[in-house]
């Protein structure tokens, strides 16, 4: 880090009162080394592509300088930040609000799933300063919605941009594109530079200021790592004594499948810990209820899928399980990633079986260093057995029932549409009759 760096502020960077005084409710001491290096360039115009670890601070790295550009010319429909998730989105579009709070700013977040299309359609009529979208339900809308275009947009963010293209959303990504304007400035960040990633740079930005703050196969040296290996067979028991023996510690388990996490969720309340389960197949408004629950210290323990592993800022999450040994080392990267975060330390332990060992080795070749092994008792945790057995049982039957009765609300609702259906015809039926009847009277 050169000397400027380091003894950079926010007021050198030259930044409005409105911003100075929401950096400084916000807690901000000094700008992170992404930010140090994205908000001169960001203010002078420059296309920015940021290659960062994740925990980087690189949201506030484009939302400062796009709100300073706002403040200094002030329109709707400004900004369009896409991102890969809904979680994310709704984590940014809350950051652009609270640094822009001084500003006035507006917001709007316009994501797929369960969100009502009509309700965003109106959102999007009042011309919102700042979008954050889902590439899927912004391309729906410029499709569909009357009278919304992109044309005036002064600045696009590709948030996540690995991400973006590894869910596929390529062909979006090229709707939203080309209902942008060519005059505009764009922000491209990622986590890695793959070969799609590349492509995209190419494609979208002109003459980008690179700035990579460091190597993308690296973790952060305030994050301690270490394996635990042990036979399959102990592998949910292993995770038990983990659970009971590290209990004062805010922990995310990451697992390979929604099965996994909705059945690690349960044998773990069934043995009385406070944990709450994060995946797929949960409605949007449940993924967020588990956030909030587990961001606020309701709940100490997050088992979660991959769903979780990017872009979210849960802060003092003091460790993180890995559950399975990720077959993509970038994998394990986010997964780690979700502590030791802003320079304050954290712990992750990967739990490695026979069968495993292989990637293990792996990851310690991308990494360039050897995990370190976490100390356990095999008495306690082959003793741990016979009850992680038992709550094992609980966990399928509960998920046998949740099954069948998923399986029956699926049938009487496509049975109610068949009755609403059936009524209809004989309605319309009887209208026929009665028409036919009234014209042979006449």
């Amino acid at each position: 880090m050169t000397e400027t760096e380091s003894t950079a502020t926010f007021e050198s960077l030259g930044l409005s009162k409105p911003l100075l005084d929401a950096v400084e409710k916000l807690g901000y001491k000094e700008p992170t080394q992404i930010q140090q290096q994205c908000i001169p360039p960001a203010l002078e115009g420059r296309d920015i592509i940021g290659l960062a670890p994740t925990g980087s601070g690189k949201t506030a790295a484009f939302a400062i300088p796009i709100l300073q550009k706002l403040w200094d010319a002030p329109q709707g429909l400004f900004a369009c930040i896409l991102s890969p998730t809904h979680e994310l989105a709704h984590q940014i579009a809350t950051q652009f609000e609270a640094l822009g709070a001084g500003m006035g700013v507006r917001c709007a977040v316009i994501v797929g799933g369960d969100m009502d299309r009509v309700a965003q359609a109106v959102a999007l009529a009042k011309r919102p300063h700042i979008l954050v979208a889902t590439p899927g339900r912004i391309a729906d809308h410029l499709r569909n919605t009357k009278g919304f275009s992109l044309r005036a947009i002064k600045f696009l963010v590709l948030d996540e941009a690995d991400r973006l293209l590894d869910l596929d959303f390529g062909t979006h990504l090229d709707d939203v594109l080309k209902a942008m304007p060519k005059q505009r400035t764009t922000y491209l960040f990622s986590a890695t530079m793959t070969t799609k990633v590349s492509k995209l740079q190419r494609a979208s930005l002109t003459n980008p200021e690179r700035i990579e703050t460091a190597s993308s196969h690296h973790t952060v040296p305030t994050l301690l790592q270490y394996y635990v290996l042990y036979p399959l067979i102990h592998k949910e028991a292993l995770l038990v004594y983990l659970v009971n023996s590290l209990l004062s510690n805010s922990m995310i388990v990451f697992v390979r499948t929604v099965h996994d996490a909705k059945r690690l969720s349960i044998i773990l309340r069934t043995l009385n810990f406070d944990a709450v389960p994060l995946h797929g197949d949960l409605t949007r408004s449940q993924r967020m209820g588990a956030l909030a629950k587990f961001r606020s210290g309701d709940k100490k323990i997050l088992v979660a899928t991959d769903v979780a592993s990017r872009g979210l800022d849960i802060p003092l999450v003091d460790l993180v399980i890995n559950f399975d040994v990720p077959g993509h080392s970038k994998d394990y990267i986010h997964r780690v990633g979700r502590t030791a975060r802003a320079g304050r330390a954290g712990k992750a332990i990967l739990i490695v079986t026979q069968y495993d060992v292989e990637l293990l080795q792996r990851l310690e070749c991308v990494l360039e260093k050897k995990l370190e092994e976490w100390p356990t008792d095999k008495e306690d945790v082959i003793a741990m057995h016979s009850t992680v057995d038992e709550a094992g049982r609980v966990a399928a039957n509960e998920l046998r029932e949740t099954g069948k009765q998923q399986k029956s609300h699926k049938r009487k609702r496509q049975a109610g549409e068949t009755d609403d259906q059936g009524i209809e015809e004989v309605s319309l039926l009887r209208g026929s009759t009665r028409a036919r009847r009234d014209k042979s009277h006449h």
